[in-house]
């Protein structure tokens, strides 16, 4: 086990570009921290003495950059470190913010208990209110509960001890950034942006933690020109008061790929004699999304989407970017070989990808790591997903509600249950989230469960997952969609998962994930012994191969009229599934000018038109 802990600040960004306050602190970097293998902690006094290691924090214990690495099980891991919370923030409450703990977090601070939360890929938040004041010390303790037994949202964390095919190391405990904030006793809570392109407006919801009388909210929204709007509202007549922003149609620039624009926006409120009491700092964009037949259109005009499949790993920090840069680069990565947008896959990525991706014009599919919830921990049928789904799915949607470059929701992932007379506990699972998903968020379109198991006859999005590796059966498996039949996941012997196609627009979800890695490919002709790997379907045994396979299957998609878009398999190998465009390093593996040219078709084609 390794203890190489650096005393070097990890990870030093703002969490939340949306609501940035001036008084805030970072508390990333070594804390005190103890495997509890039998979760005995607690009896054992782990709220009360200083802990047997140590680890950099935001990186999960499995990490590299941890400095632990232990990847093995741990049911039960403590956190402990002492803070002195700045005198400066005098007079105000002092917040405790977590961007994600997996999976049951309690947290305790000067030796009461202040929070408890269940959910590892969502954050969450103790008022420190009488418990820590600025000027003193804080001892904060943390204990992460992720029992291997136990039904629970893991994405792809394995359920078994070695990575396998598609599952990969777990992530135990704190694997986003820790932080705290001065407040005042009235504070605006996370903000709810609505655009509205139609009148070139925003709506803007600012819920306040109390409507004392005479309280205003105001809002100021500006541009690189010199543009300034503002409005205001009298914070003590409604519980969340709303305030619409009025974009001069002369001064509107919609977002988009091309221009991925983001209007400055300053938030405030202020007392009945008029002084500022708390102001946040954050950004706004307007765009709109619309479904028309089959199509849909993005500021009212038809964007084939170029998905990719990124499921956010990296070699030495699991689930967490190494760094912000980190963040960055895999978007950039993903454009430069063609690609428009990315389906976030079975994770809930860190709020700064999300910034990211807002400002660099890159699509985005939202969706929950729900897999890890069918008998024994492993992907299969009698899925039993539970009504902890629903209130963690809620906190994501409240989360990242105001980014523009999400485009739609994806709550559950190939769920399977195959239809019979009865309903299920997925059943209802999937149409709370998809309702939930509905009521919390009318903007974007909502998939009720990506691949296999559609169970909401309305669901805004029909998809499919389809590894077919040869491009002609390809094209026939795929050619009834102009007659309204389009390729459907079905049991092997044929029973189905889902309700009948009802026309909705239509893309495959999943495809390709050609294997390729060319080492092996080398010792295969050698004849040696390959080294272990996994992809879908037969490998291609030369690069060329993988060149003619990925421009035939793009083709199939690219060139039917009645798709909207597709996602390829995927952005970059992880572990042992080697299927990325990129190695699991980020190096190169192909000539990214070859995967852009099988991917950038002519505007006829791009459009659907």
């Amino acid at each position: 086990m390794s203890q190489n802990v650096t005393s070097a600040m990890p990870k030093p960004e703002h969490p939340r570009p949306q609501l940035v306050r001036r008084k805030w602190m970072n508390l990333n970097g070594p804390w005190g921290f103890e495997i509890d293998a039998g979760d005995s902690g607690l009896e054992r006094g782990l709220t009360t003495r200083e802990l047997n290691s140590r680890i950099v924090v935001p990186f999960a214990p499995e990490s590299a950059l941890s400095g632990i690495e232990h990847v093995d099980f741990m049911e039960a891991v403590w956190y402990r470190r002492t803070v002195t919370i700045p005198s400066g923030w005098a007079g105000q409450t002092v917040l405790l913010h977590f961007g994600a703990v997996d999976h049951d977090a309690t947290v305790w601070v000067n030796g009461v208990e202040v929070a408890r939360h269940r959910g590892g890929f969502t954050p969450f938040t103790a008022d420190l209110g009488g418990v820590a004041e600025p000027g003193t010390d804080a001892v904060i303790v943390v204990r992460a509960r992720d029992s291997r037994h136990e039904m629970q949202a893991r994405g792809k964390q394995a359920t078994w001890y070695n990575n396998t095919h598609c599952q990969y190391t777990r992530t135990t405990g704190i694997w986003q950034t820790v932080w705290m904030e001065a407040v005042p006793e009235v504070h605006i809570k996370r903000l709810r942006m609505t655009p509205n392109l139609a009148d070139s407006s925003i709506t803007l919801e600012v819920p306040v933690s109390q409507n004392r009388s005479g309280h205003v909210v105001a809002a100021v929204l500006t541009d690189n020109s010199g543009m300034r709007i503002e409005a205001s509202a009298t914070a003590d007549l409604d519980l969340t008061p709303s305030l619409r922003l009025e974009i001069p149609a002369g001064s509107l620039r919609p977002w988009s790929i091309e221009d991925p624009f983001l209007y400055d926006l300053e938030v405030s409120v202020r007392n009945a004699s008029g002084t500022v009491v708390d102001e946040v700092s954050s950004y706004a964009a307007v765009r709109s999304i619309a479904l028309d037949g089959k199509v849909v259109r993005l500021n009212g005009k038809p964007v084939f989407q170029r998905l990719v499949l990124d499921q956010g790993y990296w070699p030495d920090s699991l689930m967490t970017s190494p760094d912000e840069a980190a963040l960055i680069k895999d978007i950039e990565l993903s454009m430069a070989a063609g690609f428009n947008g990315a389906r976030l896959h079975q994770k809930v990525f860190e709020e700064r990808f999300l910034y990211h991706a807002d400002r660099l014009g890159y699509l985005v599919w939202g969706e929950f790591g729900d897999w890890g919830v069918s008998g024994g921990g492993t992907i299969g049928h009698n899925q039993q997903p539970t009504a902890s789904f629903v209130a963690q799915w809620l906190e994501v949607l409240k989360r990242d509600y105001n980014h523009p470059s999400i485009i739609g929701w994806c709550p559950l992932n190939e769920t399977h249950q195959v239809l019979h007379d009865r309903l299920t506990v997925l059943d209802d699972v999937t149409e709370a989230m998809f309702q939930a998903t509905k009521l919390a968020d009318p903007t974007r379109p909502v998939i009720d469960a990506s691949g296999y198991a559609h169970r909401i006859r309305d669901t805004d999005i029909y998809d499919s997952h389809s590894y077919e590796q040869d491009p002609d059966r390809f094209r026939i498996e795929q050619q009834g969609l102009a007659e309204g039949k389009p390729y459907i996941n079905r049991k092997g012997d044929g029973e189905e998962y889902s309700v009948p196609y009802a026309g909705q627009p239509y893309f495959v979800s999943e495809f390709g994930g050609i294997w390729w890695n060319e080492v092996e490919a080398r010792q295969a002709v050698d004849g040696s012994d390959v080294a272990s790997s996994w992809g879908y379907g037969q490998r291609v045994r030369s690069e060329e191969e993988f060149y003619a396979r990925f421009d035939g299957l793009c083709s199939v998609l690219l060139e039917n009229p009645d798709m909207f878009g597709y996602c390829y398999t995927q952005l970059t190998d992880v572990f042992q599934e080697k299927n990325g465009i990129f190695t699991f390093d980020r190096s190169n593996k192909f000539d990214l000018a070859r995967i852009r040219a099988s991917q950038i078709r002519p505007a006829a084609i791009e459009t659907q038109e």
